[in-house]
């Protein structure tokens, strides 16, 4: 097998450092790439910064044609990124063209946004020293981002970062999970075939201890990051000059009302906690459920994990819970489930392990403290508690470190509006799983669950800058 070449600009550069990527539910070999040292980001982040010359002029209108072909491409061009997603990420089937949906969806709305205004009158008449004067401000590119994408949405979250970037004028280097490159490889290759700026975005797998250096050159003037808690801190203390955004992890909460249709939503929870085998940072990972309806609804949940959350081979059709990423995080979860055991917790369901397969995992009586609740599963397993009243249900979805999303299921208006005062989390849905999301929502998160918002419109408002004209019309 031939190893895969990166993408500098558009240009494929094959190197003699290489690495494996295994189909997570068989361990087959599924490709091997090239991966950049440090010569090749040096080549790349000149390459950026030459580039930007020409994209930051770009016509709105021709950013936004090239942005539609692109939507239109991934489109043509489905099945392969289907196929890579189920070998690369091991994504059941059903998920990866919902994936590859999404996608498109991404770069249809970065099309339109280009067309958008992009600016606003500033009334300088509104103070005394403004007078005689007119104001402008518009946003203008900022130049060099470095992107990092995880391993979880190797095709959509990267389109978060690039559609952005060329809806801007901007240039970017791209670094992809190293688990799960090809997607962003293939979409290199449909940006240069659509007729991207040969030197606006590069494709680049590299090892993560060349950030910092780029992070040390003042042409790099944003990161843009989604991955782990930890790394994504530290990156953030090493980012000293840039503009930063994070999307870090989370352990989404559900808040179940007994005056909500909680039998019908039980289902909708099921599949938000257990696709994928779990492994999104919105993935449900806690349950708090009222008191009074707390043993029926548990019956109805576990019937409707039985039911919805299929297991298998993820080319199967029906299939929801696949393979987790590598066999050292279906160990550490494990371990985290057997250590809340030994603290008193209760498993609802078997724990059974097929290969790489964690099959879904709900527990009740988990300890607040234990691993397993309190920081991120990012693994097919949901822990259920009962709550007295609404007030000390919100007060549990706040205990945590995290605060990416929660859902609400209540029919109450009173109660949503409380919810939406109280909770602290970026996002609050109600009467939907906090799982959920739209390409064109701002999404992130507080406390340690990141920095900065993502979603289309919200992204590129974050890579450019404000900037003021101010006019004194009496020297006109």
């Amino acid at each position: 097998m031939k190893p895969h070449p990166f993408l500098l600009g558009s240009r494929s550069i094959s190197t003699a450092e290489t690495a494996e990527i295994r189909d997570p539910y068989n361990g087959a070999l599924v490709a091997e790439i090239c991966l950049a040292g440090a010569a090749d980001l040096q080549a790349a982040l000149d390459l950026a910064a030459r580039s930007f010359a020409e994209t930051r002029h770009t016509a709105p209108v021709e950013r936004s044609r090239l942005l539609r072909r692109i939507a239109e491409t991934i489109g043509q061009r489905a099945e392969e990124f289907v196929e890579l997603l189920i070998a690369e990420a091991g994504k059941p089937v059903a998920l990866a063209r919902i994936e590859v949906q999404r996608a498109q969806s991404t770069f249809e709305l970065a099309a339109a946004g280009t067309l958008e205004p992009n600016g606003h009158p500033i009334e300088m008449g509104a103070t005394p020293a403004g007078a005689g004067h007119s104001g402008l401000a518009r946003r203008f590119p900022l130049g060099v981002i470095l992107g990092i994408t995880p391993f979880n949405f190797p095709l959509n979250l990267v389109a978060h970062k690039v559609a952005p970037c060329l809806a801007t004028g901007n240039t970017m280097i791209l670094k992809p999970a190293m688990k799960t490159p090809l997607c962003a490889l293939l979409l290199g290759e449909v940006l240069a075939a659509c007729g991207a700026p040969a030197g606006q975005i590069s494709f680049l797998p590299f090892d993560h201890e060349h950030v910092g250096a780029l992070l040390r050159d003042p042409r790099v003037k944003m990161l843009s990051f989604t991955g782990g808690v930890e790394v994504g801190w530290k990156l953030k203390s090493e980012a000293v000059k840039q503009k930063i955004t994070l999307e870090l992890g989370g352990n989404a909460a559900c808040l179940v009302e007994a005056d909500s249709d909680w039998r019908h939503h039980a289902a909708k929870m099921a599949v938000g906690a257990f696709a994928y085998a779990g492994q999104s940072c919105i993935s449900v990972q806690r349950i708090f459920v009222q008191e009074a309806i707390f043993a029926e609804f548990k019956e109805t949940f576990l019937a409707e994990v039985h039911e919805k959350a299929v297991v298998g081979d993820p080319r199967a059709a029906h299939t929801l819970v696949g393979p987790m990423i590598t066999q050292a995080a279906l160990d550490h979860v494990v371990a985290r489930v057997r250590d809340a055991e030994k603290g008193g917790a209760r498993l609802l369901t078997p724990l059974k392990i097929d290969g790489q397969i964690l099959h879904p995992v709900v527990l009740e009586n988990v300890p607040r403290d234990a691993a397993i609740a309190c920081e991120e599963a990012f693994a097919p397993v949901v822990v259920l508690e009962s709550y007295r009243n609404f007030a000390d249900g919100l007060a549990a979805v706040n205990d945590s470190k995290f605060g990416l999303q929660a859902g609400v299921f209540t029919t109450s208006l009173a109660k949503i509006y409380e919810a939406y005062d109280v909770l602290e989390v970026g996002g609050v849905l109600i009467n939907q799983v906090p799982t959920f999301r739209t390409e064109n929502m701002p999404y992130g998160g507080v406390k340690d669950s990141g920095f900065g918002r993502e979603g289309v419109r919200y992204a590129m408002e974050d890579m450019t800058e404000l900037k003021s004209l101010v006019i004194n019309e009496r020297g006109l």
